[in-house]
């Protein structure tokens, strides 16, 4: 799909701009490609930006001094990702963001992104929006490790991106999980 129209459906879904404003916003933006196994950014860079994925997958993760990967989220098509306490703590990254496929994604400055909510309302409303149901996704997640067995979570992360599974390795599957890739194994077995 083009970039703009994709971007122009997502941002629809929950604000009301003109074709003068999503164009003026539109600008702030910079297309990217990467290719699979391509890191966007690494722990320790300096982080300024986020990224609006276009087509392929992406994958946010960290990996302990054990060297035990946890992944945080998959970013397809529609979806965002960044270093959030990076970019908003002005620190550096302690996450990585990899191409699990080639990638096209939308990067949007974090300069940028205060003046267009600054000059457009609406592009302010979608961004808390946005936030707002990622922050509300993200402690479901949360709660739903904290409550529910590892075969639940599996069943749920299958019905809710079935997608996935054609499209990520399973080790990956199982970091995003918490379990190893035999425990994954079973849950597909089973």
């Amino acid at each position: 799909m083009d970039p703009k129209q994709l971007l122009k459906e997502h941002i629809a879904k929950t604000a009301k701009l003109t074709d003068d404003e999503f164009d003026d916003f539109f600008n702030c933006f910079t297309a990217e490609s990467y290719k699979k196994g391509e890191y966007i950014f690494a722990a320790g860079d300096k982080i300024d930006c986020e990224y609006f994925v276009v087509s392929g997958c992406i994958k946010t993760f960290y990996i302990n001094d054990n060297l035990k990967m946890f992944v945080l989220q998959f970013a397809m098509p529609g979806c965002w990702g960044s270093d959030y306490t990076a970019l908003y703590g002005s620190t550096r990254a302690t996450i990585n963001i990899g191409c699990i496929t080639d990638a096209e994604v939308l990067r949007l400055s974090n300069k940028d992104r205060e003046n267009a909510c600054k000059k457009i309302h609406q592009v302010e409303h979608f961004f808390r929006s946005r936030m707002t149901g990622e922050y509300v996704a993200s402690q479901k997640r949360l709660l739903s490790t904290m409550n529910n067995d590892v075969k639940y979570r599996y069943e749920e992360l299958k019905t809710l991106f079935p997608e996935l599974y054609n499209m990520v390795p399973k080790r990956l599957i199982a970091a995003y999980l918490g379990v190893s890739r035999e425990t994954l194994y079973r849950l597909n077995n089973s």
